[in-house]
């Protein structure tokens, strides 16, 4: 998508103003049950996660209608241009999950290569192969049920990539697109802002690492950087498809995965190898499998999608 267009309707201070407090809403109102409302501590861990997921989901919705109203007056809203200004659509809908998502696992061929080396040995070591493959097979039901009644399951694989990628990139980009930002502005702006959100951890890490400012430092400064790359990969995503799901399951893949695996004694160098491989085919299909008229279709002459440079 190209979205340099110059008849924007929002102003460059009133873009990055919002951004910044939709951010800081996002991370804050996690915090309101009990230093705002009083309430008592939770009881339980799944009760302190629910209760968060209650609150990202309340942030969520404001910053949604906050930024539906700075892009078009009440009286001009349609659900389809709305959700479609979000990236929320039906059409090219495959083609924003299946190509972004294989680009994505490039990145982490080194990690798949691992997976199926230590599937392979484990067959060996225990013998009957194939009666192991269908036993795991079998058991997917029973683990999918499993993983949807646990809360670090759901945070880390549907409410986080959900709420987050609606805040960062369904409502920052657009205001940013609006306001006449470069499209490389938006990308490398947002993650900043998406890396600033995560620092509500180092508390957490701090704690668990017992106490230690070096330790905890060093954990989330590592967290950030990578939420910083991931967030410029997930804002070019988002703003060259047009569609929210291309971020989304990008997001909710390498959640799943954690950091790719380079270098590791298993394999014989097969690992690294793959993961050179992968490196090198994602760079080398970035632009192909994101080019924008895979993804939409011009409108009224416009290059961009939903035609923001012509919204008055």
């Amino acid at each position: 998508m190209s979205s340099d267009g110059d008849n924007n309707n929002i102003s460059t201070p009133v873009a990055v103003a919002s951004c910044v407090a939709m951010a800081l809403s996002y991370v804050l109102i996690l915090y309101a049950p009990t230093v705002i409302l009083r309430l008592p501590s939770p009881s339980s861990f799944s009760h302190f996660m629910i209760r968060r997921f209650i609150c990202a989901a309340i942030s969520t919705t404001a910053s949604l209608l906050f930024t539906a109203f700075i892009l078009l007056p009440i009286k001009s809203w349609e659900a389809s241009v709305i959700l479609g200004a979000f990236g929320i659509r039906k059409d090219h809908l495959w083609q924003g999950v299946v190509y972004p998502l294989l680009l994505t696992s490039l990145i982490y061929a080194g990690s798949l290569v691992l997976n199926l080396v230590s599937l392979i040995e484990s067959c060996k070591e225990s013998g009957g192969g194939f009666s192991k493959v269908l036993t795991f097979v079998q058991a997917i039901p029973a683990c999918i049920l499993m993983c949807a009644s646990d809360v670090s399951f759901l945070r880390n694989l549907v409410v986080a990539p959900l709420t987050e990628e609606l805040v960062f990139r369904a409502c920052m980009v657009p205001l940013l697109l609006c306001a006449g930002f470069r499209s490389y502005s938006a990308i490398f702006l947002c993650p900043i802002l998406f890396s600033l959100a995560h620092l509500n951890h180092f508390r957490e890490t701090y704690i668990r690492h017992n106490r230690s400012y070096i330790k905890a430092s060093l954990i989330v400064g590592l967290q950030l950087g990578y939420t910083v790359v991931f967030g410029a990969f997930a804002s070019f995503l988002f703003i060259r498809t047009g569609h929210l799901a291309a971020p989304l399951f990008a997001h909710i893949f390498c959640n799943y995965m954690g950091l790719p695996v380079v270098i590791h004694s298993r394999g014989k160098g097969l690992v690294s190898l793959a993961a050179l491989v992968g490196v090198i085919g994602f760079v080398t299909l970035l632009f192909p499998l994101t080019e924008p008229l895979m993804y939409n279709d011009r409108t009224n002459n416009c290059p961009c999608w939903l035609a923001y440079c012509l919204w008055k």
